[in-house]
């Protein structure tokens, strides 16, 4: 069973068209694999095993007659829990959604689903999806599978713990601070926020409209970083609902020239200094990369030290009305305690419309800066937290520490994170590299290499 349940979507998918292994008992080993480990991790929070066991006897039925759905054909993935999955109950972590069961799929799951893909069901998020782990009053809390005092992350943490535990070999998160490449880094995976305006968001509750709409992005994440090369043409593109996503190409990872690149690294982004070990991380990635004949320089965009309080004075503009209006509108009345701390970092005064269009000019001007850096570089790296995974019930405490995602939700460029070391305590360490607006091919390019040359996933001890 570990060479169905650790193999990538991308050998999956392959040796599923090859006749070598039917789907049936591909999603079966799925299935038992989450049956294994879900008591200990809390991941998958509704397992739609027997859809998906009749949805793989279709697709080898299908195959026999020599019809091919798609690229991801009878290959299982999971999606977060704010993802909608026709008929299958859909929450977004709170609980006045406790029982909402989905009319139909989000955009980016009909995708998967025609491209042969088969849901096996979704994955634990926080309370509204805004809490950096996946913990909320329905379900509880998700555990890391590296050790399960930690968090996996959020808010796409139950997607990550099992997809690294080899539950599913791939499935979707969404990135408004973070949350596909944090908890790629807290479970040791892969995971890309694709450019602003890539792929739609239909489908997707809570939804992030308006100003606050850059900053959020729906991408997939596996285990391998080739995977996510398979899944992001097949999400991206214009659906006529999501009113900001633009119908550019998306290049294919593999014509991308390596030593044709101009990288930048830096360890520290102003605002809080990494650990030494996730430094040495940084350091081993850009080495790989120069020895690959990749021009490198350690240089750090400036202006980026502003990250923090232009991120967070964002989401304190409204003092948390919107936070509020959400949870009336999904008709919940117990929030978790997550939620209740959010809402005291929200404070309670407004920004008057002056002070809250000098915050955007000022986010413009960040943004001006960290694009005037781009002109001279193609990709940077750094790191995705000052840490590895945190203990549970300490990252709304520690939001500087996340700041190294919250700088690229800003600009909304492409961030793909590959497991390029491990902590001295045997935690995932991630590569957060970031490229030019609309150049996704140049970060998974990049981290496909770092992926071969560091070492990429390593199978948990669960």
């Amino acid at each position: 069973m570990d060479e169905l349940i650790f193999s990538s979507a991308t050998h999956l998918a392959e040796a599923i068209r090859d006749k070598k292994v039917s789907s049936a008992e591909v999603v079966d080993a799925c299935v038992r694999r989450i049956e294994e480990v879900n008591p200990k991790l809390n991941a998958v929070v509704q397992l739609n095993a027997e859809t998906a066991r009749s949805q793989a006897r279709e697709a080898d039925e299908s195959l026999a007659r020599g019809e091919i759905k798609g690229p991801l054909h009878g290959v299982p993935m999971t999606t977060k829990d704010a993802l909608d999955i026709r008929g299958v109950v859909t929450t977004g972590g709170t609980m006045g959604r406790a029982s909402r069961v989905a009319r139909e799929d989000a955009t980016t799951v009909a995708r998967l689903g025609a491209a042969g893909a088969i849901m096996l069901g979704n994955t634990n998020v926080p309370e509204l999806c805004l809490a950096g782990e996946s913990d909320n009053l329905i379900y509880g809390r998700s555990n890391n599978p590296y050790d399960l005092s930690r968090t996996p992350g959020g808010s796409s943490g139950g997607e990550a713990a099992i997809i690294a535990a080899g539950g599913s070999p791939a499935g979707l998160g969404s990135d408004v601070a973070g949350s596909i490449r944090w908890p790629a880094h807290c479970c040791g995976i892969a995971g890309i926020m694709p450019t602003s305006g890539r792929v739609p968001r239909t489908g997707h509750w809570p939804p992030l409209n308006g100003v606050l709409d850059s900053l959020f992005q729906i991408g997939p994440m596996a285990r391998f970083v080739e995977d996510l090369a398979l899944i992001l043409p097949v999400i991206s593109g214009v659906d006529w609902r999501d009113p900001h996503v633009v119908p550019m190409p998306l290049d294919a990872p593999g014509a991308v020239d390596l030593k044709s690149l101009r990288a930048a690294f830096f360890t520290d982004n102003g605002v809080k200094p990494p650990s030494e070990d996730t430094a040495n991380a940084i350091r081993a990635a850009a080495k790989a990369l120069e020895d690959e004949g990749v021009a490198v320089e350690e240089a750090r965009p400036d202006g980026i030290e502003q990250t923090h309080d232009i991120f967070l004075a964002l989401f304190q503009a409204d003092a948390g009305a919107s936070v509020r209006d959400l949870l009336e509108e999904a008709g919940t009345d117990e929030t978790h305690p997550l939620i209740k701390r959010f809402q005291e970092i929200m404070g309670d005064k407004p920004l008057s419309a002056f002070e809250f269009e000098k915050l955007l000019v000022r986010m413009d001007e960040y943004r001006a800066a960290m694009l005037r850096f781009m002109e001279n570089h193609d990709v940077i790296l750094c790191p995705v937290n000052v840490a590895p995974a945190m203990a549970h019930g300490t990252t709304l405490g520690r939001l500087p520490d996340i700041s190294y995602t919250f700088q690229f939700n800003l600009t909304g460029w492409p961030g793909a994170v590959v497991r390029g070391g491990t902590s001295d305590d045997g935690l995932p360490i991630g590569i957060q590299v970031v490229a030019r607006p609309w150049r996704e091919d140049v970060a998974l390019r990049v981290a496909h290499h770092l992926e071969g040359a560091l070492g990429g996933w390593k199978r948990p001890p669960i």
